[in-house]
Order: C-alpha cells, then structure tokens, then sequence
C-alpha cells in the first residue's frame, strides 16, 4: 500500500504534525510542488472514507508551500483563509494527488487555488489566503 508514484519523494520540509499525518510527498513540476499521499486507515472517518480534515490539512501544505516557496527566496506565511469544497472522495490505499495555482504572492497577502484528484478524478478544490510575515 506504501507504493509511490514515480517522480514522488518525501516532502522536503515537515513539522510533527505532519508526521503524522503522513507520509506526505511531493515532486516538482513545471508549475510548482505536486503534493501526494497514499490513503491509509488512520486518514479515513467511520465510514471508510477520507476525513475531510485529512483533506484540509493536505490543502493548507499545498497551497502555503507552492505560494511560499515560487520565488528565489522563501515568503513566510500564516494562513488567513481556508476554503475548500468536497465534490468526490476517497478509500484506503488510494492515491490523493493536489496540484495548485499560484495568484499571487504580495507584500502583505498571498493567494493560491488547489485541485485534489484521485486516479485523474477531481474530488476536491480549495483556495488560500495567507498572510506575509513580517521579517
């Protein structure tokens, strides 16, 4: 179930809670970090599907590491706002793969979308504001 398409490599930067959350993997592409991650049992909800808080944790990593980490230097960022929309879901030993788009990162705020998809199917999309951090 561990097995890891091709391209993928642990995430780059981590944070004990994503430990574990994880394991989470990225792989860079020509529009920036692709985020990933096998469902396992301790992701699903009763029901045996993904809990949508697993979703909205992988949505917060995607969306602030592209925004933060698209340019020559690092941007630091806090999240402002959050907002994502469920259209799908997804089961044990599934692949989670999110792309994201990058809006624009400013001097005071940044703002990225996101696509989630499972085995080229969309089943969630969610957008982010963050705050720049003051240095």
């Amino acid at each position: 179930m561990n097995d890891v398409p091709d391209g993928f490599e642990p995430i780059f930067r981590s944070s004990p809670f994503l430990d574990l959350l994880g394991p989470i993997y990225n792989k860079k592409s020509a529009r920036g970090l692709v985020i990933g991650l096998r469902a396992e049992e301790k992701h699903c909800n009763s029901r045996g599907l993904v809990h949508g808080g697993v979703l909205s944790s992988l949505a917060d990593v995607a969306l602030g590491y592209n925004a933060a980490f698209q340019g020559e230097s690092v941007v630091p960022l806090v999240t402002a706002n959050l907002s994502i929309d469920y259209a799908g879901s997804a089961k044990v030993g599934e692949w989670i793969e999110i792309e994201v788009d990058v809006q624009k990162v400013g001097r005071s705020l940044a703002f990225a979308n996101s696509y989630f998809s499972v085995a080229s199917k969309r089943i969630a999309r969610a957008s982010a504001v963050f705050s720049v951090v003051e240095s």
